[in-house]
């Protein structure tokens, strides 16, 4: 019988360390979303703003496959949370404001940087804010517009006018001079939504291994067709109207005189108690 002092090279037992890694597939998918916003940026400084665009809008599709890739494989880590965050500030933070500037706000010299500015800042908190509450806010909503989102309104509006062939400092159905100040609107309120306490529907609620009626396999064979109708036209007006859903159910729950935020309390830092009745 040992006794409970006895070290383990003395019983014979040889202990392991284990090594820490990190989990390869959900983080394939997090950095390939980065090179999909360092691309965008890429090309923009080549003036190929729709290629700047479709750069954007692959890094969102691949920023909502690595966390259900990591929940799916049961690989969830607080790297892999980590390096998300810091992957969707490139992509959908300083990348969006960047081409946003140089396609047509630095027209507006210091009213056009400021606006770049107020929306990469406002990514940067939005995110924050979501790593400090992610245990306090409802799933089924997100507190704000999210990121991903606020790009798409930004860059699906530089997308549709290139795929239409307006170039920088051309006159469309719209003069170049209206084209700048319409980017500077979608820039600051892209970037203002994300930081209210606006919600929006967040589809986490939705199971994807759970078993579906035929009949939502036909529709989302329809929902893809019409989007390839033409890419640029469908993806901007799906989140346009997605930008405006969050204050349509603000209102909804205010005129119904129900509580309209996603948060009921917050303990955590920033404090947020009180300030969402």
């Amino acid at each position: 019988m040992h006794d409970g002092n006895e070290s383990a090279e003395e019983t014979g037992v040889v202990v392991r360390k284990r090594r820490k890694g990190i989990y390869i597939l959900p983080n394939l998918f997090t950095l390939a979303a980065l090179f999909g916003g360092f691309y965008a940026i890429v090309m923009a400084m080549n003036d190929r703003f729709d290629m700047a665009a479709v750069g954007v809008f692959c890094a969102m599709v691949l920023d909502s496959l690595d966390g259900r890739v990591a929940r799916m494989t049961n690989t969830q880590s607080a790297f892999g949370e980590q390096m998300d965050s810091l992957s969707d500030m490139v992509s959908f933070g300083a990348a969006p404001a960047l081409i946003a500037y140089e396609w047509a706000l630095q027209g507006l010299g210091r009213w056009g940087w400021i606006a770049a500015f107020v929306y990469c800042a406002c990514a940067a908190l939005r995110l924050a804010r979501f790593n400090v509450n992610t245990g306090v806010v409802d799933k089924r909503y997100f507190q704000g517009l999210p990121s991903p989102a606020a790009a798409a309104l930004v860059m699906g509006f530089i997308w549709l006018l290139t795929e239409a062939g307006v170039r920088r400092g051309e006159d469309f159905w719209l003069t170049w001079p209206q084209v700048t100040w319409v980017t500077f609107a979608f820039t600051l309120y892209a970037g203002l939504t994300m930081v209210t306490n606006v919600p929006f529907y967040s589809f986490k609620d939705i199971q994807m291994k759970k078993s579906v009626p035929f009949a939502a396999i036909v529709l989302i064979a329809l929902g893809i067709a019409v989007i390839n109708i033409h890419p640029p036209i469908v993806l901007f007006g799906l989140f346009v109207l997605y930008g405006l859903s969050g204050y349509a159910v603000y209102a909804w729950r205010k005129a119904k005189g129900q509580h309209s935020s996603v948060i009921s309390m917050s303990t955590d830092e920033p404090d947020e108690r009180g300030l969402h009745k």
